[in-house]
């Protein structure tokens, strides 16, 4: 009788689908699997890097928050829209916030535009403002961050800086 039903077993293993033993879903992938992973799935489903979970987040956001440099490298170079912004930003907003500065950098290189705002008016810029992030505030400004824009609060990101009293972000944020 043990052996029959070890036989089950087996055929049952062997219909189903090898994708479904293996990390298959994109967001998943973005958040903490290998390139190995979602090439795979590309192979797959080549357009898949290109959609959006229910919570309107896209895989390269998901990969730049959670620090996947290796993945969220692959997708800034084949995403269709870099600049995807769900209500609560964009990708380089979520890097900035994770104080990610490699992925910021990566980002911005290849044309991230920092003056997209999430749906209170924040900045990336803003974020690193909030969050003392010098070596980014630094980095946007560098890429032409509109240090004007101004949030839900008609805060800019100087104000934050002059609101926390931050000297060396103040001088970061300076127009010329």
């Amino acid at each position: 009788m043990g052996k029959k039903i070890a036989k089950i077993v087996f055929f049952i293993v062997l219909l189903i689908p090898i994708d479904c033993l293996s990390q298959s879903d994109v967001f998943d992938i973005a958040r903490g699997g290998t390139l190995e992973n979602l090439k795979e799935l590309i192979a797959q489903k080549p357009d898949v890097i290109n959609t959006l979970n229910d919570d309107r987040n896209s895989p390269l956001i998901l990969a730049c928050y959670k620090g996947n440099y290796e993945v969220a490298a692959y997708l800034i170079k084949n995403v269709k829209d870099i600049n995807y912004a769900n209500d609560m930003g964009t990708a380089l907003m979520a890097a900035t916030v994770k104080n990610d500065i490699p992925i910021v950098k990566l980002l911005l290189d290849n044309n991230a535009n920092p003056d997209i705002t999430d749906v209170k008016g924040t900045t990336a810029l803003h974020y690193a403002t909030i969050f003392k992030n010098y070596e980014i505030a630094t980095m946007l400004m560098e890429h032409k961050a509109n240090v004007e824009l101004k949030d839900i609060r008609q805060k800019t990101a100087f104000d934050y800086a002059v609101i926390a009293n931050d000297d060396k972000l103040i001088n970061i944020l300076k127009t010329k």
